[in-house]
């Protein structure tokens, strides 16, 4: 059988950010926040040549939301990358995964955007299936899991934030406010607590590589959602806990339980079911 362009995308898009997860997991002495500011300049970099290359300002239109899609994502982005360090790498991102059900809740109140009772039924689905996670995972704590749970809610944040913005800016103009946001405010967090860690080369290598992973990233991820149902890829983007589940395996040496399986299988189950035609049943 052969897979569609969209579908295609999608699994290359979870490979490479899969790469992009060992990467931030392999220099477990730098900081989330100094990662997030490595990626930050990186990115403003190659953001700012395509803005550049279509001859369009950076500044754009609606700067209160791409601000704030901004530090939704700055914010997202720490704690994610925190998580990474301290959690299994499936674990951390499992968590994550209830981005999608948070951007439907925040889509909600803050779009008015009507939400069925199928999505709080599988966002608590996903939810006990966190609980059960911590509760027989000595790895994860408690409060690990809220700053996921936090890197979450603002994923969800961003994500409503470039709905806002989508018929009123341009797509490269969004994406280079991240990095323009994200940059002051990484680089005065490690100005005032002296927090930089200067990285061995083997490290910068590492970081180096966090940039220009997340960005071709990006690029296949735009292009799935491009030329396909949402529904469809964001389903196939689930393959990602697998890669984690391998690759936390094989290079991390992490196992799990029975029951630790079963919570991840839960917060999967509550996302897929959340955007599969399967809920239209529950209208």
């Amino acid at each position: 059988m052969q897979l569609n362009y969209g579908v295609r995308m999608m699994i290359l898009a979870g490979i490479t950010f899969a790469g992009m997860n060992v990467c931030i997991k392999a220099v477990p002495n730098i900081p989330s926040v100094e990662i997030v500011f490595f990626r930050a300049v990186i990115s403003f970099v190659l953001s700012l040549f395509f803005v550049l290359r279509k001859r369009i300002s950076p500044w754009g239109t609606n700067k209160k939301v791409l601000l704030l899609r901004g530090l939704f994502g700055t914010v997202a982005l720490i704690c994610f990358f925190y998580t990474l360090h301290v959690m299994p790498l499936a674990s951390a991102m499992v968590i994550h995964y209830l981005s999608p059900l948070f951007t439907a809740l925040i889509a909600h109140f803050a779009l008015k955007e009507r939400l069925k009772f199928a999505t709080l039924i599988f966002f608590l689905i996903s939810l006990v299936g966190v609980f059960i996670m911590k509760g027989f995972d000595p790895r994860i704590s408690w409060s690990d899991a809220l700053i996921g749970l936090v890197a979450a809610v603002m994923s969800g944040a961003a994500y409503n934030s470039i709905r806002k913005l989508k018929f009123s800016e341009d797509s490269n103009v969004i994406i280079l406010y991240f990095p323009m946001v994200a940059f002051p405010i990484t680089g005065f967090i490690l100005w005032v607590t002296h927090g930089f860690v200067m990285p061995t080369g083997r490290e910068l290598g590492l970081l180096i590589l966090v940039g220009l992973l997340t960005q071709i990233a990006q690029y296949f991820l735009t292009r799935a959602y491009q030329s396909e149902r949402a529904d469809k890829v964001a389903s196939v983007s689930n393959l990602g806990v697998i890669y984690a589940l391998i690759l936390g395996y094989f290079m991390f040496g992490e196992v799990f339980n029975l029951t630790s399986l079963l919570g991840m299988f839960l917060v999967v189950s509550g996302v897929v079911l959340n955007v599969i035609p399967f809920n239209r049943f529950a209208r």
